[in-house]
């Protein structure tokens, strides 16, 4: 059974706006039945589930996600009520992450987690009635501020400075980055909305190492210790 999460303590008032908003794009987050349970998919723990019904064991890494939503959730950019943060599947399922939401330490926690995310669309605190994560309909456009600015991230894209390109940014209404969460590939194959794409490093970062170094940039430019 999967261990519902609390929330966390509120955010300050006066910092209630969010200031950037994340899209964690094509998340593995495939569930299936694997003798009387069922789980969700990973490299680890199905490989010959997965090699039997002919899939690639490495294309299946929600790990990625678990370590990108750690980083994102756990940043004084998030406790400060500066952030939003949906998921999108690679089968297209939009989730809405509560910024109170404390996500579970232990990959094996967090599976089951998202297991009962995606069996009863939502997750609620065993504190509150509050939602703290839930499926919400597509398309995530229509989930954002009108007018804001859309980026996508890939080494591919244009090279920028975290810490001088942030201050640039909109903050009313905030800016969109979109990460992707897969094993493989671009996000620009599932994006087709956003307006630019940008490089945070001259190197090939993962996801939580490209996050960390946005919300460091952001944390710097709105002092936020």
């Amino acid at each position: 059974m999967a261990a519902v999460p609390q929330s966390a303590a509120p955010a300050d008032p006066k910092h209630e706006k969010p200031r950037l908003i994340v899209v964690l794009e094509r998340a593995c987050l495939e569930m299936a039945k694997v003798g009387k349970d069922y789980v969700l998919l990973d490299c680890d723990n199905h490989k010959s589930f997965l090699l039997k019904h002919k899939r690639n064991p490495a294309d299946y890494r929600p790990d990625i996600l678990h370590q990108c939503l750690l980083i994102l959730l756990d940043s004084p950019l998030n406790k400060a009520g500066m952030l939003q943060v949906y998921i999108r599947s690679q089968k297209g399922v939009l989730i809405e992450v509560n910024p109170q939401i404390r996500i579970p330490r232990t990959f094996k926690r967090f599976a089951g987690l998202m297991v009962h995310l995606l069996h009863k669309l939502s997750v609620s605190a065993i504190d509150s009635p509050a939602k703290l994560m839930r499926v919400i309909k597509n398309p995530i456009t229509d989930h954002l501020p009108p007018g804001c600015r859309k980026v996508s991230t890939s080494v591919k894209g244009r090279l920028v400075s975290a810490s001088t390109f942030v201050p640039t940014l909109p903050m009313d209404p905030p800016t969109v980055f979109v990460f992707g969460t897969m094993a493989h590939g671009s996000v620009e194959e599932a994006v087709n909305w956003t307006e630019e794409t940008v490089a945070l490093s001259e190197y090939p970062l993962s996801g939580a190492a490209a996050l960390g170094r946005l919300c460091a940039a952001y944390e710097n430019h709105l002092n936020i210790l």
